[in-house]
């Protein structure tokens, strides 16, 4: 199903210029270096082909003659463009000069073989060049250290293609570059179902974070996961056109120009996401799902039409079923695709595969942050709104103190609970929950987090803001927490240790041992109040104390984010007491 979704991406974006989606025989390479040579083949030059951009160098991105070069340690030379070591014998800091020697020699021997079959003078400059180059001499060209990671192509002087665009040269490689594949075996194809000659290897994939510059999807390097006599990727028979064809498309959407609007990355996993027709919904998720949405950064986005596709979204997932989409869009017929990817050794895992229809998504986004609404912790004027609609990686960034500590296996299940509508990973809630208790800090993110799964996964009814008519021991325990913090904070001023940072664990886990202490220093705490403000904080720990008869001895995890959600939403009820009081004032 993966590799078909992709198949048909293909067909939809091959004639895309916005994609550059490289025919078959031909691939998109970042080139960082070219060999400038005279008419006569010397070398006039090696030069830095990077383009400048942001204040830095990037490679540039060049069709070339030939797909994806291939891994492993037997030698490939490519077609007019490959690395320093085929291209001139040269690797900084090379740890095994033989076998760069024998790379060049392999370039140049394929490079001098092919001369009079292709009959091309700029072809043929090269083949001079290759005569009379000495790998001795490129350690004088100082720029070849900071190129070597890419790729390099080959330029004559006073021209401004590349050889291997030269029509001669592109002609011959066009008649020819599908007879040269060792090991032409057919069969029928997976994808098409056509019988066809099978691709010996599958397509590379870039784009991945994490792991090799490219990796295959399909592999197989052991006797034990072959069968029936069939060795390498004939075990999955795909045919040599269906694989570059999905190959291309993957390749677009997570190292294209357009990688922007299809890939994300959420923990230690490469996501990619796509529809099967142009949609509003392809323009904006990615991004959407990565960093999220605060109020008015809308209206910071300079493309107008981007801007429009946005705000379009984010109305979809206020108003659910109301939303039709474009006037050209189809919701309810148009397919969403999310592939989720991870490095492993020369191969890729998947992770993650969802599909279904945009309407679903839409519905299942909205629900989803309908459950974990919660009333923002800071108001609109305090300089730092939080996001009405909280992203995936900020979702996941609670759960570890450093980004890079996010446990990997979450990013997977998270997603499939937020697309799929199906309960949150029990792993989310407990890292949060162990963070609060760890920091003891209760933001608006991890409020939300633990309101969610409080009401997907156990059915509980908790409110977005203060609930006074919950009664329940753990979500009063919360409140009355806030409320003696905040009671020392106003008779006292700023301490260097509050009884959040001295209590709170203890306290949200075993609160019977705790608030009998807290209850005797807060009578000290309040005798130093004085007026209406004493008066008001003694009826509101009374009106909290009212219906608990006794505090819980232990709290369970549930009970604990109860905890947490009755701490939040008290001390949000006194900020909010402080903007009305601001305001009242003005």
């Amino acid at each position: 199903m993966i590799l078909q979704s992709l198949h048909a991406l293909y067909d939809r974006i091959k004639d895309d210029r916005d994609y550059s989606v490289a025919p078959p025989g031909y691939s998109l390479q970042k080139i960082t270096f070219k060999v400038v040579l005279r008419p006569d083949g010397t070398l006039l030059d090696i030069q830095d082909a990077r383009r400048e951009r942001d204040g830095g160098k990037t490679p540039r991105q060049v069709r070339v003659l030939g797909e994806t070069k291939s891994s492993g340690s037997a030698l490939n030379p490519c077609f007019l463009w490959d690395n320093t070591a085929y291209m001139l014998g040269f690797k900084p800091e090379d740890s095994k000069p033989q076998r760069t020697k024998r790379a060049f020699e392999a370039f140049r021997k394929k490079h001098l073989s092919l001369e009079q079959e292709v009959g091309s003078p700029v072809f043929s400059t090269v083949c001079r060049f290759l005569e009379q180059w000495s790998p001795e001499t490129a350690a004088d060209y100082t720029v070849l250290p900071e190129v070597a990671n890419g790729f390099g192509v080959f330029q004559i002087a006073g021209q401004s293609a590349f050889v291997h665009e030269d029509e001669t040269t592109d002609s011959w490689w066009r008649r020819h570059c599908g007879d040269r594949e060792v090991g032409r075996a057919e069969g029928q194809c997976l994808l098409t179902g056509e019988w066809t000659p099978i691709a010996r290897l599958h397509p590379m994939i870039k784009g991945v974070w994490g792991g090799r510059a490219q990796a295959s999807l399909v592999g197989f390097n052991e006797s034990a996961y072959e069968s029936y006599g069939k060795e390498q990727s004939y075990n999955a028979p795909v045919g040599r056109r269906a694989a570059f064809e999905y190959g291309a498309a993957l390749n677009a959407l997570l190292d294209g120009p357009m990688r922007s609007r299809h890939r994300m990355m959420l923990g230690d996993m490469t996501v990619a996401f796509w529809t099967d027709r142009p949609t509003l919904v392809e323009d904006v998720f990615a991004g959407f799902a990565a960093y999220g949405v605060t109020d008015g950064s809308q209206d910071e986005v300079q493309d107008e039409g981007v801007r429009r596709r946005l705000e379009v979204f984010l109305d979809a997932l206020r108003k659910g079923v109301d939303w039709s989409g474009e006037p050209d869009e189809d919701p309810e017929r148009t397919q969403f695709y999310i592939l989720g990817l991870s490095p492993n050794s020369a191969r890729l895992s998947v992770r993650l595969f969802l599909r279904g229809s945009v309407r679903q998504l839409i519905e299942n986004l909205r629900r989803h942050y309908a459950d974990i609404r919660v009333e923002p912790q800071f108001g609109e004027g305090s300089g730092r709104p939080d996001p009405e609609f909280p992203s995936i990686k900020v979702l996941l960034r609670q759960t570890a103190r450093e980004e890079d500590h996010v446990p990997p296996l979450l990013a997977g299940p998270l997603v499939r609970a937020i697309i799929g509508g199906t309960r949150y990973p029990e792993g989310l809630y407990c890292a949060v929950v162990r963070r609060i208790r760890s920091d003891r800090v209760v933001n608006y993110v991890r409020a939300c987090i633990i309101k969610g799964f409080l009401a997907r996964n156990h059915s509980e009814e908790v409110t977005m803001s203060l609930d006074t008519q919950r009664t329940d021991a753990a979500y009063r325990a919360g409140r009355l927490f806030a409320a003696l913090e905040k009671t020392q904070a106003d008779a006292l001023g700023a301490v260097g240790a509050s009884i959040r940072d001295r209590f709170y664990g203890a306290a949200s886990a075993t609160p019977r041992a705790i608030f009998p202490r807290l209850l005797r220093t807060y009578q000290h705490h309040l005798a130093k109040m004085e007026g209406g403000l004493k008066v008001n904080r003694e009826r509101l720990v009374q009106e909290i104390l009212d219906p608990v008869t006794d505090f819980p001895a232990h709290l369970d995890l549930v009970g604990q984010g109860l905890f947490a959600l009755g701490y939040y939403h008290q001390m949000r009820d006194f900020y909010r007491k402080k903007e009305s009081s601001a305001q009242a004032s003005d």
